[in-house]
This record gives C-alpha cells, structure tokens and sequence, in this order.
C-alpha cells in the first residue's frame, strides 16, 4: 500500500489505459478522481474501481471543466499527490486528409489539454509529487497515417523535460510513459483482425499490451519506488521502438 493516504487525479479514467490506471493506484492505497467525458461511463467505472475513488464529468480539452474538477478536488481532498494525464485522443489520417477541425481537435485535448490539466492542478499539488504524462512510441517513431497523433505526443515528451527541471525545487517528479500498441476500447473502434495481426508481427514480445500493462508502469512511476526517477520516458511497447 504505497499511495496510503494520498490523492491522485486521472484523466480519461473512465475505461483503457485510464481505469486499468485507476485501479492500480486504489489498490495501492490513493484515493483516485477519475475525469471523462460521458457519465453513464463514469459510473460504470466507479462500480467496476469500488471504494476510493470519486468520478468527475469533464473534458480535459475545455478550461471551464478543468477549472470546475479542481474546485472539486480542493473540497473533497484539499490536496494532489499523483496527476496521471491520461486523456487523450487519436485517429487515422494521411496527411492529405487532415483538415483545420481534426488538427485543432487531436492537439486541443493531447497537448493543450494535458498543459492545462497539469498547470491548473499545481496549487494543489504536493511538494515530491509525481506526474505521469501518457506518451507513445508515435512520439518517436514514425507511422503513417498518424503524423498530427505522432506530433502532439513529442509535445508531451518535451513537457516532461521542461516542467522536470522547472520543478526540481519542489522534488515534483515529471515523467512519460510511451505505450505501444495497446488493446483498448478506442483502439477496437478502428482496428481489424488483419490490423491486430500486422501489429502483433512487429512487435518483439508478440503480442499488444493491455491496459494492465500500461497501468503497471504509471503506479512505478506514482511511488516512490520510483522516488529517483525524472524526466524519462518509460516505453511500454514490447521491444517495439527498442529493437
């Protein structure tokens, strides 16, 4: 139990990569606010996490809502030991097919987003916090067809190195997990059988990660387990990006 008695914040909570993260830091001890867009979701997931944990509708990609959820941080917990900016979004686009909307939509909640979820929470934030950015190897290593996706996560890469040494004074570390492939509610809106086989041919391991996976390498990075690390990138691909 190494988050007894500690508050985290994880955004897009509400399924994938961000529940499974979820319920890795309860079972740890934290109390958890888990952010989404959809309710009906929300209370889905707080049945599915159980105790410690509380829900708030919100859209990381809008400041009102932002500001909203860290009101009711404050009054519930008055305090953030652990941010997990989670929330995110991708899609499939060649480059010829991007247009003003899906730009402004993809870098509005992946990099804006996760920006001002962070910068917004810092009042609450605790001195040797923990703050884990979800990356991916996109940031990286090129794919085609996801060039907008791949260029908002080099941007989280680069937060993490500028606010680790903007809040090394604090002993506030920063760091990013990069997954890879991962098999996901969103990812099984897109993908096909022959995607899923390309993709586990790729990668070392053979096979994708699941959200758990993912959610192991975010509660090392929350602990202080990891109390010397900051401003890395912690890949959770497989071997993919590495070999």
């Amino acid at each position: 139990m190494k988050l007894t008695g500690k508050f985290a914040l994880v955004t897009g909570g509400s399924a994938g990569i961000g529940l499974a993260t979820a319920k890795a830091l309860v079972a740890e001890g934290a109390h958890v606010f888990i952010t989404g867009r959809r309710q009906a979701e929300l209370g889905a997931a707080i049945e599915e996490i159980g105790a410690h944990a509380t829900a708030i509708q919100a859209d990381a990609a809008n400041l009102a809502d932002l500001d909203r959820m860290i009101v009711e941080i404050r009054k519930d917990a008055g305090q953030l030991d652990v941010i997990v900016a989670n929330a995110g979004s991708y899609e499939m686009e060649s480059l010829a097919d991007v247009t003003e909307a899906s730009f402004d939509k993809t870098f509005g909640l992946n990099v804006r987003g996760v920006l001002f979820t962070v910068q917004k929470a810092l009042p609450l934030l605790k001195d040797g916090a923990s703050i884990v950015l979800l990356g991916s190897i996109g940031g990286s290593k090129g794919f085609a067809g996801f060039s907008v996706y791949n260029a908002t996560k080099a941007s989280v890469r680069s937060f993490a190195r500028s606010w680790a040494a903007e809040f090394k004074d604090r002993r506030i570390r920063v760091n990013v997990v990069s997954p890879g492939p991962v098999q996901t509610p969103g990812f099984d809106q897109f993908a096909n059988d022959e995607m899923r086989d390309s993709l586990k041919s790729m990668i070392p391991l053979g096979r994708m990660a699941t959200p758990a996976d993912v959610a192991n390498a975010i509660r090392y990075l929350a602990t202080d387990d990891s109390s010397f690390v900051t401003g890395i990138e912690l890949f959770v691909d497989g071997g993919l990006a590495q070999l």
